[in-house]
């Protein structure tokens, strides 16, 4: 019985383990791969090792970037007594798009689901109270998607901060239920930073 060649099958199986590809779309990119020149394949080898190899993650902010810190934190026209606090750097960007938010940020790299076993501990927070009071922050804004993890990450973020005067805010009309902030178009987010509700302290 006929099979692919092995370098094919270790491609399509590499291929495989990327988010949302299965093994018809792994077979497909692999051809479609097979039919570019010897170039254009080292030139995709290269960027992936170039992406690995050059951006990391900021020690203040936790958002990718090629230097540590990143070009938000080390700006001096960004508003330090604001931070966000978004799920990952997709959701930077997308804050960024709407040219309305002019703070800084605080990315988790992830959101707090008992279900996937992902506690708190495992969210980039070890230096969040740090940032608080070295930034002097006077509002918080908790941008993190309308769902259950969306929920439960902003009530603990909530408990951190209970007993600070620091003002809480949590993105407000426009996002729907269950939607992802990254996918939320700028006019809609735009909408939602400015309307944003206070959070009060129990």
């Amino acid at each position: 019985m006929y099979s692919y060649p092995r370098a094919l099958r270790k491609l399509i199986a590499e291929l495989e383990k990327l988010p949302g590809i299965g093994t018809h779309t792994a077979t497909r990119l692999a051809f479609h791969l097979l039919d570019k020149s010897q170039q254009e394949i080292e030139e995709l080898a290269g960027a992936l090792t170039g992406f690995k190899k050059n951006i990391s993650f900021c020690s203040k902010c936790h958002n990718m970037a090629e230097e540590d810190p990143c070009q938000i934190c080390s700006s001096s026209e960004r508003d330090q007594s604001l931070l966000c606090v978004v799920e990952s750097p997709r959701d930077v960007i997308a804050m960024e798009k709407t040219g309305e938010y002019k703070g800084l940020y605080h990315v988790l790299r992830g959101l707090i689901s008992p279900l996937d076993d992902v506690g708190p501990e495992d969210l980039a927070l070890a230096n969040f109270r740090e940032r608080l009071q070295e930034l002097q922050v006077q509002e918080v804004i908790i941008a993190t998607d309308p769902s259950t993890e969306g929920d439960a990450t902003a009530l603990y973020l909530k408990k951190i901060l209970q007993g600070s005067d620091i003002k809480i805010t949590r993105l407000a009309q426009g996002l729907p239920a269950g939607g992802d902030l990254e996918y939320a178009d700028e006019v809609t987010l735009s909408r939602a930073l400015s309307g944003r509700s206070e959070i009060k302290y129990d």
